[in-house]
Formats: structure tokens, C-alpha cells, sequence
């Protein structure tokens, strides 16, 4: 069986990028299909596929300003020859699902996200852009969201990350979706002593709310340390004062560390699944979460970590306030044990069972042999 899979984009080592790993894992034979390819920033694993990028590849900058080219991502997708490929799998979070299979084919989804920018959070991102953002959103997102909302046909299966990104699958693009939580390998992770440091993790972007934590530390003068990059950092920077520390990037092996080390981390984005919070607890450390998104399938209230209710500085304050008093109860042991619910083991049954009723259901839409 030929398997291609799409990737919105391959230009670092996030998230998505790790569960295509494991997908790569399933299907060693697989070629992969890309907007915008930098292997510099890319694992060998990924390295050892074939990697085919869409004209999107080909443009000015498009490694750095890829974002800039989204509206013609739709087209590049459509232009992609996939008819030698009898199993599909699109990753998405940028557009990737879009692509033309053949009737016989399976195409399954592995859906990250639908897009943020064009559908939940579209306000967000439209304000936090420069002024030729803010002028061309408005006149390119409405052509955008039908487009992803007729390419959502396309696909056999949909799996979501979470329940919530399930939720928002229903919501945006009318079709159910079964749940498969990406994969963590809890035991890359392991406790130590903890340090008196609090952490926040993750790519310095406005969705994800950095500049809450920066103001929360700032106003309670506790430890922080911030580990990510991003357009954020030098505001950040400017805002932060001096019990805040910035590193940019990490190693596997520094942030485990810094995993391990950690009071707590502190996680403010509403996000879709969030795997860093998962890691944490395999550390054996407690989250504090803003109590909407993929967190409240992770962490457990009261067990492996708390929630804040508004995403403000004011209430990141007040739950690091009853972290402190609560810490003395919190077991390691228990963060490790819901860590090990999101395990490779189970994703990969997921999938496959995921693709095996796709195909399924493909089959009863086939001639039988005696119709023929």
C-alpha cells in the first residue's frame, strides 16, 4: 500500500511535528506532502521520508512569511498529483486536508486544529497583526472559511486531538469526529527534586498568552522562567523584570530537565490539546491551567494540578497564591500515573482502528462482483 502524508508545514519541531513522527512510525513507507520544508529545523526521522512541497515552496521568504501565503495554500493543495497513493492522511492545522484523492483511495484527517485564525480566534489574530494583516483578513477569511468547510468533504475519517477540537470540528465544519489524543512518551520523563523556580513553555505567540504570565510574575516577584522563542519575545523582554528569566531554545535534555525542576509550569493559552502540560506531569510536577481548551482532559483538578478560571494576570496570581498553599498535598506519583493515560500505545490503536473504519465504510461503496 502507498501512503502519502500531508503536513501543513515542516519548519520546526513542535507538537504536530511529533505526532507525525509516530505516524511516520505506523508507516514507514510513507512520502510526505508539505507547503514549506526547512530540514535544518526538521528531525531525522522526518528527514529520511521523501518530502514534496507545493509551489508554496518555491515562493519568496515562503520558509519564513509562509503565513503570508496562505490564501493560495487552497490551490497549491488542489494542484498535488496523489493518484498513485492508496492511503491519505492529512495532518491539519494549516491547510493540509484540501488535497484530491482518488475515488478508491482513503483519505483520513488527523486534525490538530481547524484554523484558528479564520474561525475562533480570528478577532484575536486580526487585531494582533500589523496593519496590512488587519486591512486583508477581513477580505480573505470568508473566502477561506468555504473553502475549508467544502474540503472537509473530502475526507473519509476525521480524527480530533481532544474533545475539544472535536467540538469545534462539529461546529465548523458539520462532521463527527472520532477522538484520538496525540502520543507522549511519559517515560522519557522522570522525577527529581524540584527546584523553586515556576516555568512557562511554548512559542512566544499572541493565542498563547505569555504576556499574562510576565505581568502575573512581575506583580508577585516569584522566579520565572520563560523557555520559547517567538515575534512576542522582545516585548516580553522589555516588560519583564528581573525575576524573569528567558531562554530561548532548549535541547531534549535541558528541558526535561527544566520539566523536572519546575514548582509548577504555568500554562495560559486555551489550547487545543497542549502536550507540554502532559510532559509536565510525567515529570512529576503540577500545572496551573486556564481551565478551557484541551487542559481540562490532561490535568486533573486538585490531583495534578489547579485551574484559573479568567485568563487574566489577576487570577494567574491567585493560583499561584493556592498552589502554594496546596502543594504540600500534591502526590508526584499521581501527574505520573495521568500522564501515562496519553501513551503511544494508545494513539496508535486509535489511529489504526480510525483508518480501519474508513476503510470499512469505503468498501461498502464499492461494486460487488456481482454487480460487475
Amino acid at each position: 500500500m502507498r501512503v502519502a502524508v500531508i503536513h501543513y508545514w515542516l519548519v520546526a519541531m513542535r507538537g504536530g511535528e511529533r505526532v507525525l513522527e509516530q505516524i511516520l512510525d505506523l508507516y514507514p513507507q510513507a512520502d510526505i506532502f508539505t507547503h514549506v520544508y526547512d530540514p535544518e529545523r526538521i528531525s531525522a526521522k522526518i528527514r529520511a521520508h521523501k518530502v514534496t512541497t507545493t509551489f508554496i515552496g518555491r515562493l519568496p521568504f515562503a520558509t519564513r512569511h509562509y503565513q503570508k501565503y496562505l490564501p493560495l495554500m487552497p490551490q497549491a493543495l488542489e494542484l498535488l498529483d496523489l493518484s498513485a497513493y492508496d492511503l491519505v492522511i492529512s495532518c491539519e492545522a494549516g491547510p493540509a486536508k484540501g488535497v484530491i484523492t482518488r475515488p478508491d483511495a482513503i483519505h483520513v484527517t488527523y486534525c490538530h486544529s481547524p484554523m484558528r485564525y479564520i474561525w475562533d480566534q480570528y478577532g484575536q489574530y486580526r487585531d494582533a497583526g500589523g496593519p496590512l494583516t488587519r486591512l486583508s483578513m477581513p477580505l480573505l477569511a470568508p473566502g477561506l472559511r468555504r473553502w475549508d468547510m467544502a474540503s472537509a468533504s473530502r475526507s473519509d475519517a476525521i480524527m480530533a486531538n481532544s474533545h475539544f477540537v472535536r467540538k469545534r470540528v462539529a461546529k465548523f465544519w458539520g462532521r463527527a469526529a472520532s477522538v484520538v489524543h496525540p502520543p507522549v512518551e511519559a517515560s522519557l520523563f522522570s522525577p527529581s527534586t524540584p527546584g523553586d523556580e515556576y516555568l512557562w513553555a511554548g512559542q512566544l505567540v499572541p493565542y498563547k498568552r505569555p504576556d499574562l504570565v510576565v505581568e502575573a510574575f512581575r506583580r508577585n516577584g516569584l522566579p520565572l522562567h520563560i523557555v520559547g522563542d517567538g515575534p512576542m519575545r522582545a516585548q516580553l523582554e522589555r516588560a519583564a523584570s528581573p525575576n524573569i528569566r528567558f531562554t530561548e531554545r532548549l535541547d531534549f535534555d535541558a528541558l526535561r530537565h527544566a520539566y523536572a525542576k519546575a514548582r509548577a509550569l504555568v500554562f495560559t493559552a486555551e489550547e487545543d490539546f497542549g502536550m507540554i502540560p502532559v510532559e509536565v506531569q510525567a515529570s512529576g510536577r503540577p500545572v496551573i491551567a486556564y481551565g478551557r481548551g484541551g487542559a481540562l482532559e490532561t490535568v486533573v483538578e486538585g490531583r495534578t494540578g489547579l485551574f484559573y478560571r479568567e485568563q487574566t494576570a489577576a487570577a494567574i496570581d491567585e493560583a499561584v497564591i493556592a498552589l502554594e498553599n496546596w502543594l504540600p498535598s500534591f502526590d508526584p506519583a499521581e501527574a505520573v500515573a495521568q500522564a501515562g493515560k496519553f501513551s503511544v500505545a494508545n494513539f496508535r490503536a486509535g489511529f489504526l482502528a480510525s483508518v480501519d473504519a474508513a476503510r470499512q465504510r469505503l468498501e461498502q461503496f464499492a461494486p460487488s462482483e456481482t454487480m460487475a
